[in-house]
């Protein structure tokens, strides 16, 4: 795996990230259509981790708004000291 220096910040970041805005997702019977797949999803992340990815991609508004809350589940366990998370916020038009 390579990092980069993240400016004059003293982190290091893997150069692969891993996304969230695409997560696995499973077919929901009570509401009748897929949502993210939250326990597939931690372990993929998690897996990704493990393996030297240390650059995890997030925004409030990625799968139905889900992806932020797992993220924070996943990196329980000592995983959140391990990796660098971006998440974004849009503009306001005021």
């Amino acid at each position: 795996m390579r990092y980069r220096k993240i400016g004059k910040l003293p982190i290091k970041a893997s150069a692969l990230g891993f996304g969230m805005m695409r997560l696995p997702k499973k077919f929901d019977e009570k509401l009748g259509k897929e949502v993210a797949d939250e326990e597939e999803a931690i372990k993929n992340m998690r897996w990704a981790i493990d393996h030297g990815v240390t650059y995890i991609d997030t925004a409030y508004m990625y799968m139905d708004n889900l992806s932020e809350g797992i993220v924070g589940k996943g990196l329980k366990d000592g995983y959140r000291e391990k990796v660098v998370v971006a998440t974004k916020s849009p503009l306001s038009k005021y």
